[in-house]
């Protein structure tokens, strides 16, 4: 039987993905609720066996309360943080936490722990309502013990199967901690039989060490005996049986009473937990490590990287990090396939390691990129030891399928250390190395190129800097200007087609006058979150624009908005506010928005399209069919145009697999019900070809050149 999961989340778009995530792990999500409300109702109908809860709900009652009310395990969901919200969280118990964004792998691990933490808890309850209820019947046969010797006898033997059957180990001591009682699951965990145990002191019967230091643990049944409370064991503790096996063991233990209160014993209930915490152990594994090289993954790596950051500054240590990069990978992978490219891996994975010393961590970065963190490593060992690492990979010859390759590698080798290593930070350090290992390919490869505060090969190889300060300086003296490219209806019957349509661009002037098209300096602007100040000074200028000229009513212009501003707060006020100042009318105003950027920012972009639509503004979706998604997502953005990647467009003549994207992207928006734009469509061939698959708009050099909004 499938494990029934209940989500409660009121982002529906959230709900419905973690809902087709859970699905294709195996589960069963028979319900979705937003409040407690809805939640307590849906537990009633559905009956689920966990609950995925979010903190902040709908309604007046939040995940938190709302998880008291229910007697499940509940996950608490969140994105947040702050330290009121997680006391109140940790005081309601709860199975999990899950800190978005998170991986399937992490929501599998969480769940299955929280699932099996429950079963252990609920059989725990049960040994120890038996035990309750046996030790109340034996009290109670002892107070008849002279009208009922016979019942009690048969009372005493009734408990005796009870506990023989059930699946804990249970240990009964008297008050003084020594044995008095094993049942058979005891007897087999601990080596030691009922009659050999009897009398003896509890400690030597349950040795208790600490998983992680091997050290002796306090018994708790000592700790029972002395408070009278019930006692949990300590975390992560084992059980070292008498033939010094060990078995990974959670218990609790409870005092025994007299009918005076006064404490006469303890019993102890435990049970193995070694195949859990087998797993459990072996999942964090496989959250750390590459599967395919068994290295440790980027992840790991970088909070290893942050750890000997932190260390640097307290101990004043001199660390390295060297970026590898192999130069022939995709020259295997094109000629002989994926296989050999894994196998190489593998292989190099295996001389890398000859190379480096025992404390250093090898890593796999991604594809055929590697990371060594050289710890306590001064410059000079750092060096020797990435020449070693170049020479033993030089050395190599990698053979497949009758076939030899050499194979080479380029370094990029980075020093850090104390404070001013603290303050790039992890990412820093990251970025300077990778920058130093292609700048490693470009000059030659199979070589070690090492990072410098002043490097210029690298700031020739990154010239986004100085567009930087290009793009400031344009910024600062208004040398940008907008240029204006038409769309046309392809189709005169296109319902609600434009008398006027015509896509905003931009320009840099520089300053000898030269006009700088996008693609030179928007990579850079994106790079160093200059977008969402661009955008604003096109949403001011186009808006100023489309107020003062006479175009028709049913014109539209359509204005390029970034990433970045998708994300920005401080874009979707600027524009309210330039509507009213300008007095453009938002029905003339269309939005484009890349499928990338949307994709990557779902949330906030539905709620930016959303409240920007309330006023009358249209949404294009730009470059569609470029990301690997792109199906999936479109439904959850409330668009109205769809603008078909000018990459199918260009070559549907020639190519007919590109022919059929351009079709079936228009069919699926015309379902949708989205008017749909060609891009790229450069000569009268395509618009014709366009125009038979009942594409709506068609925009390229073939409808018009992009001229000065002036003209």
């Amino acid at each position: 039987m499938l494990t029934r999961v209940l989500i409660v989340e009121d982002e529906s778009i959230v709900a419905l993905d973690l809902q087709r995530r859970l699905i294709r792990l195996g589960y069963d999500v028979p319900r979705v609720a937003a409040s407690c409300e809805q939640a307590l109702k849906a537990i009633q109908e559905a009956m689920p066996h966990i609950v995925l809860m979010d903190i902040n709900i709908a309604g007046d009652i939040d995940g938190i309360d709302t998880a008291a009310q229910i007697d499940l395990p509940v996950i608490f969901l969140t994105a947040y943080s702050e330290e009121s919200t997680l006391q109140r969280a940790k005081a309601s118990k709860p199975y999990g936490y899950l800190v978005k964004p998170f991986s399937e792998r992490e929501l599998h691990a969480t769940i299955q722990m929280a699932l099996e933490r429950h079963q252990v808890e609920t059989r725990l309850k049960m040994s120890e309502n038996l035990l309750a209820i046996a030790y109340a019947k034996m009290e109670s046969a002892k107070r008849e013990l002279e009208l009922h010797a016979s019942e009690l006898f048969k009372e005493k033997q009734r408990l005796e199967v009870t506990l023989n059957s059930i699946g804990d180990g249970v240990i009964t001591t008297d008050h003084a901690g020594n044995v008095t009682y094993l049942n058979p699951v005891a007897e087999r965990k601990t080596g030691w039989s009922c009659a050999e145990a009897i009398g003896m002191p509890i400690s030597r019967v349950l040795t208790l060490i600490d998983e992680e230091t091997g050290l002796e643990s306090v018994s708790p049944i000592e700790t029972t005996l002395k408070t009278g409370q019930v006692t949990g064991m300590a975390h992560k503790s084992a059980l070292v049986n008498r033939n010094g096996s060990r078995f990974s063991i959670e218990d609790s233990t409870a005092p025994m009473l007299d009918r005076n209160d006064q404490i006469i014993g303890a019993v102890v209930v435990f049970h193995d937990v070694s195949e859990t915490k087998r797993l459990a152990d072996e999942m964090t594994y496989q959250a750390t490590h590459d599967e395919l090289t068994d290295l440790v993954n980027r992840r790991e790596f970088e909070k290893r990287l942050q750890k000997a950051v932190q260390g640097s500054v307290l101990h004043q240590q001199q660390h390295a990090l060297a970026y590898l990069d192999l130069d022939q990978f995709k020259i295997v992978n094109d000629t002989c396939g994926h296989n050999a490219g894994d196998e190489l891996l593998r292989q190099i994975t295996g001389l890398l390691r000859l190379a480096l010393r025992a404390n250093d961590t090898l890593a796999r970065l991604g594809g055929d990129e590697f990371g060594v963190l050289l710890e306590t490593c001064p410059p000079y060992v750092a060096l020797q030891i990435s020449e070693k690492l170049r020479n033993i990979i030089g050395d190599f010859h990698f053979s497949w399928d009758g076939k030899t390759f050499p194979i080479s590698v380029s370094i990029g080798l980075v020093n850090f250390g104390g404070q001013e290593a603290e303050r790039q930070g992890v990412h820093e350090i990251m970025r300077f190395a990778d920058s130093a290992c292609y700048t490693a390919k470009d000059l030659g490869r199979n070589r070690i190129h090492i990072y410098q505060t002043e490097d210029n090969a690298i700031t020739k190889r990154h010239g986004e800097l100085d567009w930087y300060t290009k793009i400031c300086s344009a910024l600062a003296d208004n040398r940008l200007a907008l240029y204006g490219q038409k769309i046309v209806a392809l189709n005169p019957s296109v319902d609600g087609q434009h008398q006027v349509h015509v896509e905003i661009l931009l320009r840099l002037i520089n300053q000898e006058g030269k006009v700088i098209p996008p693609m030179a300096f928007i990579p850079a602007a994106e790079r160093y979150g200059l977008m969402p100040e661009i955008d604003r000074w096109v949403i001011h200028h186009a808006f100023s624009f489309i107020s003062k000229i006479a175009a028709p009513e049913n014109a539209m212009f359509s204005i390029n908005l970034s990433g970045g501003s998708l994300n920005d707060e401080k874009t979707l006020n600027y524009i309210y506010e330039q509507l009213a100042i300008s007095g453009a009318r938002p029905q003339s105003i269309c939005f484009e928005i890349t499928e990338t950027a949307a994709i990557a920012n779902l949330l906030n972009a539905r709620a930016f399209i959303v409240s920007l639509k309330e006023k009358g503004c249209y949404f294009a979706l730009d470059d569609f069919g470029s990301g690997m998604s792109s199906f999936a997502y479109l439904k959850h953005l409330p668009v109205d145009l769809l603008k078909i990647d000018g990459c199918f467009v260009k070559d549907i003549i020639s190519d007919s697999v590109d022919a059929a994207m351009v079709d079936a992207i228009n069919k699926i928006g015309h379902v949708m019900g989205l008017k749909t734009i060609a891009e790229f469509a450069e000569n009268q061939e395509i618009i014709n070809q366009l125009q038979m698959m009942g594409v709506d708009y068609a925009q390229g050099y073939g409808v018009g050149y992009p001229e000065p909004l002036t003209k």
